[in-house]
């Protein structure tokens, strides 16, 4: 019997509905595999229809497509490496998300989900049947167990039968998407399964972004005790081919590479730029565009852009009205310079006179107020809006999540667009996040080295510059504070008591709240963005838009 096992591991990033576009992408890395002799490749999660599928795979179609491909892809790799792939299965009653095993040029098993993941982002219960327990499967002389995913984040269930059943290492397919520290919860997760067991454990993630939902890869190896035996990169593709030798206390992985994990500044950066590559090339976009305002939101989304890109495909324009600063035109051809892209300058004042012509007769008699703020906003969108459909450039839109969270952006004007790289990003994580750029240059990023984001940008008070010498804190707690609160009240779903307790001003508590629950109906219409944590904005943090609860705790004190 042969006291070696050579397993491939295909970190890819798969594009959902593209099932013979995953399937060729398969076949390639199967033939990589077949070249260094290994015995098996695995694949991740899903990896034939990519991962969220959300309701598109329940369409009998599609699910029927995915399994054909599925054999189609058998047949192909007969003579060579075995195949563990991802993808649904339709039993003539039930649908699972299942990880099939391809052998000798046919289906020879399959391993079907038994915990289905029913919070976050995820719904499988409402998409999939949940299996019953399985054991493992052999490939040559090694006898494999899968929990997929979620069947390894339970103790003492999956991981345990399989062990108990006859499985000699564990082999984890993953979907699992990135949010800030996540690393630590799936390696922490994983040695308590390694640790139950007694058995080495693969991990193995996908990279790519879907929606607003970045795969990170990260996939790595442990052996019994919890040892890091293997770590690939995060973010990146990568094609890993891991030796398993059988010792006298059972097999064990070979040391392998271990790639380093970067700080939760840049895994935060790379999301974003993922995501945003990603979402444009997998829907068909080429270039994007932005109103550069000059203020922060609009540079760091710019910098995302280009380093996502290229600064070729990044249009900024700014928008002027009379209440822009010299500082803030300025800063924002400074950084369009600094950054290489395109930059447009188209004032409003003339299409504001009209509009605020065309409505004085209805609006005789009543004081100026934010209507007349709004629609400099929205003329802004209107024309940005009509430079996108006229180049095919996507519209970015640019506010970040403590203005997302309180309603501080003006729908159908600024709030305008196709994807917002900054949607999960709170505003003093935003300054910070300028500062690490500047500092930092990597080769996945397009755009130059060096101090990108000018740092008057950086440093100056925030204003919308809709009426003469505003600042955002005319309207709004510093930042630093809203910052905290918000993360209190979404992020950590404290009660308005807690927040008073811990010495945050119950009015102001209160006020913040409020702003949350009657600005839904905003986020409801607002376009998708990167998840940088687990309390996003969309599948994340499911609110209803009528909604008159509010939390009365703090009143009690």
């Amino acid at each position: 019997m042969s006291d070696t096992f050579r397993l491939t591991l295909a970190q890819l990033n798969p594009t959902v509905g593209a099932i013979q576009a995953n399937c060729d992408k398969a076949r390639a890395a199967w033939i990589e595999a077949r070249d260094a002799g290994a015995a098996m490749i695995a694949f991740p999660e899903a990896f034939v229809t990519g991962y969220q599928t959300q309701d598109l795979v329940m369409r009998p179609q599609f699910f029927r497509d995915a399994m054909a491909a599925v054999e189609a892809l058998a047949e192909d790799c007969a003579e060579g490496p075995v195949i563990g792939i991802g993808a649904p299965f339709h039993d003539g009653s039930d649908l699972y998300n299942a990880y099939y095993i391809l052998s000798g040029g046919k289906i020879a098993h399959r391993v079907l989900k038994q915990r289905l993941p029913n919070e976050t982002v995820f719904d499988e219960v409402r998409h999939f049947a949940a299996a019953e327990p399985q054991g493992p499967y052999s490939v040559g002389p090694i006898r494999i167990g899968t929990p997929i995913c979620e069947d390894a984040w339970h103790a003492d269930d999956v991981c345990e039968t399989l062990e108990e059943s006859g499985a000699e290492f564990l082999l984890i397919p993953n979907g699992s998407p990135y949010f800030r520290g996540k690393t630590d919860v799936r390696m922490n997760q994983m040695v308590a399964r390694v640790v139950e067991t007694g058995l080495p454990l693969i991990y193995l993630n996908m990279v790519g972004g879907q929606d607003d939902q970045v795969f990170d890869g990260g996939t790595f190896a442990l052996n019994p005790g919890g040892e890091l035996a293997l770590r690939l990169p995060v973010f990146d593709e990568a094609l890993a081919h891991l030796d398993l030798t059988r010792t006298d206390d059972g097999w064990r992985i070979d040391k392998g590479d271990l790639a380093p994990l970067p700080d939760d500044w840049e895994q935060d950066y790379r999301a974003m730029v993922e995501s945003l590559r990603d979402y444009c090339g997998k829907t068909g976009f080429g270039k994007v565009l932005l109103g550069l305002s000059g203020g922060i939101d609009s540079a760091i989304v710019a910098t995302i852009a280009v380093d996502a890109l290229g600064a070729e495909n990044v249009r900024c324009v700014m928008l002027p009205s009379e209440y822009t600063s010299q500082g803030s035109l300025d800063d924002a051809r400074d950084i369009a310079t600094r950054l290489g892209c395109a930059y447009d300058f188209v004032p409003i004042s003339e299409g504001r006179q009209a509009i605020t012509n065309t409505l004085a007769p209805f609006f005789e008699g009543l004081e100026p107020d934010i209507t007349e703020e709004n629609i400099q906003s929205r003329l802004r969108g209107l024309l940005l809006m009509a430079l996108s459909n006229k180049t095919g450039a996507m519209l970015l839109t640019t506010g970040n999540k403590s203005e997302v969270a309180v309603g501080y952006a003006t729908i159908y004007g600024d709030m305008s667009g196709g994807y917002n790289p900054i949607k999960d990003l709170y505003k003093s994580r935003v300054f910070e996040q300028c500062r690490w750029r500047n500092a930092n240059h990597r080769d996945w990023m397009a755009g130059p080295d060096g101090e990108v984001i000018p740092v008057s940008i950086i440093d100056k008070p925030p204003s919308a510059e809709l009426r003469p010498d505003q600042k955002d804190e005319d309207s709004l707690p510093p930042y630093d504070v809203l910052d905290a609160i918000l993360e209190g009240l979404i992020d950590d779903e404290k009660s308005v008591a807690e927040l008073v307790a811990e010495g945050f001003d119950k009015a102001t508590v209160k006020k913040v709240e409020h702003l949350i629950f009657i600005s839904e109906y905003k986020r409801f219409q607002s376009a998708p963005g990167t998840r940088l944590t687990p309390r996003s904005f969309w599948l994340d943090r499911r609110y209803p838009i009528v909604n008159r609860w509010r939390d009365m705790s703090g009143d009690a004190q």
